[in-house]
């Protein structure tokens, strides 16, 4: 089951948080929170809280085993802006934005690995060749779509003729 939680319009640019996103997500929430307690970052203390709260969501909603679930999503997307002008000068103005985020964490249980399917058993192996050929491997058998072998080139018996100098004038 998964298990959601969402800090809207943080007062933080989305760029700033993707860091720390990307750093814990597929990890094991313990991981998770450990890694974002120590960075003195904002970025990292916001997702930091967001991560607590789908912790805690899954607690208060009897998750069978809390610590063992991992980060399948961590999101941080763009949320409006807010923008301001700065004057400076001759009458031109510069714009200010300032940017904020939208943070989604998803917790989800470990995904459960795949049954293995029944192996065949091996090859029985024949007796084994004697003699130069047994040492090396066949060639496999061409298929008619493989361009046809070409023999390295020869080198000429002639050296190549140096050309003569030319002259500027």
């Amino acid at each position: 089951m998964d298990y959601k939680a969402k800090h809207r319009f943080a007062d933080t640019g989305p760029r700033k948080i993707r860091l720390f996103a990307d750093l814990i997500r597929g990890k094991n929430v313990d991981e998770a929170l450990q890694l974002l307690r120590f960075y003195h970052n904002r970025g990292a203390k916001l997702l930091l809280g967001v991560v607590q709260s789908a912790y805690g969501n899954a607690t208060d909603q009897e998750s069978p085993d809390p610590d063992s679930l991992i980060v399948s999503e961590c999101r941080v997307d763009g949320a409006p802006m807010f923008k301001r002008i700065q004057p400076r000068a001759r009458g031109t103005a510069f714009q200010i934005k300032c940017r904020m985020a939208h943070i989604v964490v998803t917790l989800s249980d470990p995904p459960e690995e795949a049954p293995t399917l029944p192996s065949l058993p091996p090859p029985v192996a024949t007796a084994p060749a004697t003699g130069p050929a047994a040492s090396t491997p066949a060639a496999p058998a061409p298929t008619g779509t493989e361009p046809a072998p070409t023999a390295p080139p020869t080198p000429s018996a002639a050296p190549p003729v140096p050309t003569p100098p030319t002259t500027g004038a």
